[in-house]
């Protein structure tokens, strides 16, 4: 928990300048991949996402340490041979977990937020799942585990695995000659983000395409057919934790509007999109029929609540670099409810970047959150001892924020009157 925390201190910051630098760079070339409101939602997707991480959320049904004790036949030293066979061993869980996940209804859940954004750019590499809370990657571990590959080494490499995973979420790096035979590309990632018919269910590898050229399920971007991003489903919302959960609601209240019970049990581990016929026909779903002809997700934002969401982006990332720099400090159970207040704030800002009328009142419930922790201990976990009068600053802040809520809101309803 506090390793992963001070990795985070370094990677959150880099991610963020990648992010601004893709930015500014498309604005540079006239073909700006990057919408001020997109770009907030993937961020605060990746803090929510970190944030759960770090403070152990998960139910691990199999960890690896116990596969390595159960399957190892034998004991190897942490060599760099050894590092290049965990990366690839990763790798190839990674394309069936993947894989699985996109095949699957009761998986599906827990990766749809990845495909959330109808677009494509590094910030929307950092939309990651909340709503994995029970983790079987480590199953397909198990020829690692076999091999004796040490539980220490696959704790470095896991990391180093997953980083390496955001580079290719672009749209300014075309096709990377021999390379594409070997490793994942933006445009083979492309292809894998992409909702046109063409290319749908293609391209699950991580970092070697090989995998999918091995199982048959890779695609080569076509210069006659561009990427249209996004899912056929589309979420129409900013809102990390509503569309982390929305594929889930849906298959609860279809198993619940089910007549037959078999219908009520196997949606659950149907293909992806299968429906009860009788639920589809009473409770139709909206679907992108024609991927060239659809409105894209853009609730009309001023650009004072731009620049108002864009600030609350940066005051918390400033509050999770605090938290992931002290949680030995902060300790138990202090860190969940900073972690709390953490979630609470992305869903009341998010909320008022999707126009809710009632946005308000989460930012008010944050308030009041924050405002309870202060009263009771008189500082804000702490946050005195590194910066004196810190409390005092952040206690303005939450201030403003509810006044500004409440501002944007009741200017969003005379917006829609006057419309």
């Amino acid at each position: 928990m506090e390793a992963y925390g001070q990795i985070l201190l370094i990677a959150m910051p880099a991610f963020f300048v990648l992010v601004l630098f893709e930015k500014f760079w498309g604005i540079w070339k006239g073909n700006d991949t990057v919408p001020m409101n997109d770009m907030i939602s993937s961020l605060s997707s990746g803090m929510t996402n970190v944030t759960k991480d770090v403070l152990g959320l998960s139910l691990v049904v199999i960890s690896y340490d116990w596969l390595s004790e159960k399957f190892g036949f034998f004991h190897i030293e942490a060599t760099w041979l050894v590092y290049i066979i965990a990366f690839f061993a990763l790798d190839f869980a990674g394309y069936w977990t993947h894989r699985i996940a996109h095949e699957y209804n009761i998986f599906w859940n827990n990766h749809i937020i990845h495909h959330s954004s109808e677009e494509f750019n590094l910030a929307c590499a950092l939309r990651q799942s909340i709503s994995q809370i029970v983790k079987i990657f480590a199953v397909f571990l198990i020829p690692a585990a076999i091999l004796g590959v040490p539980p220490e080494v696959i704790a470095v490499v896991a990391p180093l695995h997953l980083f390496a995973q955001f580079w290719y979420h672009t749209q300014h790096i075309g096709r990377m000659g021999f390379l594409e035979k070997i490793i994942v590309t933006p445009s083979h990632h492309r292809v894998h983000h992409a909702i046109n018919r063409e290319y749908l269910d293609k391209n699950y590898g991580q970092i070697f395409i090989f995998w999918d050229k091995w199982f048959g399920t890779y695609q080569k971007e076509m210069a006659e057919v561009s990427p249209v991003y996004g899912v056929t489903r589309p979420v129409q919302t900013w809102n990390p934790i509503k569309i982390n959960f929305q594929h889930l609601w849906l298959l609860i209240q279809d198993a619940w509007r089910a007549e037959k019970w078999a219908d009520k049990l196997k949606i659950w581990f149907m293909p992806l999109g299968w429906r009860p016929a009788d639920v589809a026909q009473k409770y139709p779903v909206a679907k992108i029929q024609d991927v060239y002809h659809f409105e894209k997700y853009n609730p009309a934002l001023t650009k004072g609540m731009l620049i108002w969401s864009f600030t609350q982006l940066m005051v918390l990332l400033l509050l999770l670099s605090y938290l992931f720099g002290n949680i030995a400090d902060i300790g138990m159970p202090g860190i969940f409810y900073f972690g709390g207040y953490i979630f609470l704030s992305v869903y009341a800002f998010t909320e008022l970047m999707d126009r809710n009328p009632n946005a308000w009142a989460w930012d008010l419930l944050k308030a009041a959150y924050a405002f309870y922790f202060i009263a009771s201990t008189g500082d804000w976990f702490e946050l005195s001892k590194l910066l004196p009068g810190a409390v005092y600053i952040f206690m303005g802040y939450l201030l403003v924020s509810v006044f500004l809520s409440v501002w944007f809101s009741v200017k969003k309803e005379k917006l829609q009157l006057a419309d």
